[in-house]
């Protein structure tokens, strides 16, 4: 395989992996599965995972549109804040419209009621490693906090919507929050006919429960009479992708420091916001060690020390571990850099190079 680096390598044996989990759930609890597109929405495998999952979530306009032209199934749609215009066109494809807010949804009923409409609750309790994705933050602007103004807007919404999970893995933490909504919410639950239980249910990890997770959500579906819906992101495409580089330069200040053709900047952002190291096949600590960095011009552009069998040089190949997720829907033309090309090793393992980006796509993302 001789693809010019740097690009991602998106592989559908390891993506089948997770989507058969997500069927298994499905088959076990009956909770329905659409697909985070603010995390992954690299439609070239859509024709895969849409055998497996019921349908598409966004989080504006574009990713619901790309949803129902890509994707199609169920179109959820989902924003922060719509305006008129959005609300417009996304009525054109949306089976279900997401309402941030009770202003935005009395602003905007009239003109959106030909889907189910749903409100976004925050519950007050979440799970998240991080203050910058914790959706029930203080202040938090996400979702309706007030439940009597909640039930005021009933009869004219068929389900709400709860993301309060961010990389949750753990079982039990996930079961005793479910039992709190169930307690807080159950009541208005039974009068309505859909609840999301949103993403960040890291419920593909190796080892989870799986089967332990899907009777949980099935007697949630059973005692309030309501369909489930789960909309996983990462869950879908964990460990099912690189971002492959090659070494451009190595420098020495203290230790060893590879440089690649990628950036953490431009190619995996969220490690930078996270401030957190990309994953390697690392050898055993007595082997070559390396700080491995980016080309951009950023000093913190560095995607973390690992150890390698083999020395460095300029040429050899690193293969970042885990770059589905949040990756390919941040890439960025920061510092003008090469934008990673995108593949795709099919199932039968032939390897097709899906898109190849040009100084011509830089221009034009420009004025």
């Amino acid at each position: 395989m001789n693809i010019t680096t740097p690009y991602y390598l998106v592989d559908e044996k390891k993506l089948l992996r997770n989507l058969q989990i997500i069927q298994q759930v499905k088959q076990l609890s009956g909770a329905k599965s659409v697909l985070a597109l603010k995390c992954f929405s690299t439609w070239c495998v859509f024709d895969l995972m849409q055998q497996y999952m019921d349908g598409t979530t966004s989080s504006s306009l574009f990713e619901a549109r790309l949803g129902f032209e890509k994707f199609g199934k169920e179109t959820h749609a989902y924003c922060v804040g719509y305006s008129e215009e959005d609300i417009l066109a996304v009525t054109q494809f949306a089976d279900k419209i997401i309402f941030n807010s009770i202003s935005q949804l009395e602003r905007y009923y009239d003109k959106a009621k030909s889907a189910k409409i749903g409100l976004r609750v925050n519950p007050g309790i979440s799970h998240s490693h991080f203050d910058l994705a914790d959706p029930t933050r203080k202040y938090s602007r996400l979702g309706v906090a007030d439940k009597a103004g909640l039930e005021k807007h009933l009869s004219r919404i068929s389900g709400l919507m709860f993301h309060y999970n961010c990389e949750n893995d753990d079982f039990d933490a996930f079961a005793a929050q479910l039992d709190q909504i169930g307690e807080s919410y159950g009541d208005i639950l039974k009068k309505l006919q859909w609840v999301s239980l949103g993403g960040g249910i890291y419920f593909t990890k190796e080892g989870y429960p799986v089967e332990k997770f899907a009777k949980k959500l099935a007697d949630f579906s059973r005692e309030f009479d309501v369909q489930i819906y789960l909309e996983p992101g990462e869950s879908a495409i964990t460990g099912s992708a690189e971002l492959v580089t090659k070494v451009v330069d190595v420098v020495h200040n203290e230790m060893d420091i590879a440089i690649v053709d990628a950036s953490v900047e431009g190619h995996m952002l969220d490690l930078l916001i996270y401030r957190l190291s990309a994953k390697v096949e690392e050898e055993a600590s007595n082997t070559h060690q390396y700080m491995v960095a980016g080309r951009s011009c950023l000093a913190g552009d560095v995607f973390g020390t690992f150890h390698f069998k083999d020395e460095l040089k300029i040429g050899s190949e690193v293969r970042f571990a885990d770059a589905a997720g949040y990756t390919m829907v941040k890439k960025n033309w920061f510092n003008g850099l090469q934008m990673p090309a995108i593949a795709v090793r099919r199932l039968d393992d032939t390897v097709e190079v899906i898109r190849e980006f040009g100084y011509t796509d830089f221009l034009n993302s420009l004025s």
